[in-house]
């Protein structure tokens, strides 16, 4: 119900382009886990704390129930894609003498989004050509072009582990693409542009780094 009341304030070439970010992100993840054997890593990494019978019935759990993860892919694009927007828009209120309509700036949030797909071939291109073994955490942890991989996820307390990856270039290209495009709506540059993003999205995720780094050293 409210997901068809967010789509129906967007434009139809806004629908068009998130459901083809949709579509990409479920084929991309397809194509990632059956090019990188995670099957096979997962029932590996089970061996060692379950008995066979009981990793049998996980996988039958998890085929029974996989049309789930197809329902949660456009849902959880459409609550992030929300939420940025949203705050963009308070930004522009704020910090931009143009007024910005709210699903022009939802298009913009959707257009951006596509760099992350990047990161998933990445992953596939490093660990099936470069980094052939491998194990489940190593593909987890992996965040190409990101802090983390300098420093290595080996050694380093878990609640540090996100942040590290959030430093990431994927996410800068994000921080211009956004810039850009805003730049572009209010008919100036993308300086101006990025002096949206930074106080309203770059506080946003400062908060959200925040908050998992506090859930993750509450509960690891």
């Amino acid at each position: 119900m409210i997901k068809s009341k967010i789509l129906k304030q967007t434009s139809p070439n806004n629908r068009s382009l998130f459901l083809l970010l949709v579509i990409a992100t479920l084929i991309l993840g397809s194509v990632l886990k059956k090019s990188l054997s995670l099957d096979k890593l997962i029932y590996s990494s089970l061996s060692e704390q379950l008995t066979t019978n009981q990793i049998e019935q996980y996988f039958e759990f998890q085929e029974k129930w996989q049309w789930l993860g197809y329902v949660f892919v456009p849902i959880f694009l459409l609550i992030k894609i929300t939420l940025i927007a949203s705050v963009l828009y308070i930004g522009t209120f704020f910090f931009s003498k143009k007024e910005i309509k709210y699903k022009e700036l939802f298009g913009i949030v959707v257009k951006a989004e596509f760099v992350f797909l990047l990161i998933g071939i990445f992953k596939i291109i490093w660990f099936y050509f470069f980094q052939t073994n491998y194990t489940l955490e190593d593909i987890q942890y992996f965040y190409p072009l990101s802090a983390l991989n300098i420093v290595g996820y080996q050694g380093l307390e878990s609640w540090f582990i996100y942040p590290f990856q959030t430093l990431n270039l994927f996410e800068l290209a994000y921080w211009l693409i956004l810039a850009f495009y805003i730049g572009k709506a209010t008919e100036t540059n993308m300086d101006n542009g990025l002096k949206i993003v930074a106080p309203s999205y770059g506080s946003a995720l400062l908060l959200w780094v925040v908050t998992i780094m506090f859930f993750t050293l509450n509960y690891s």
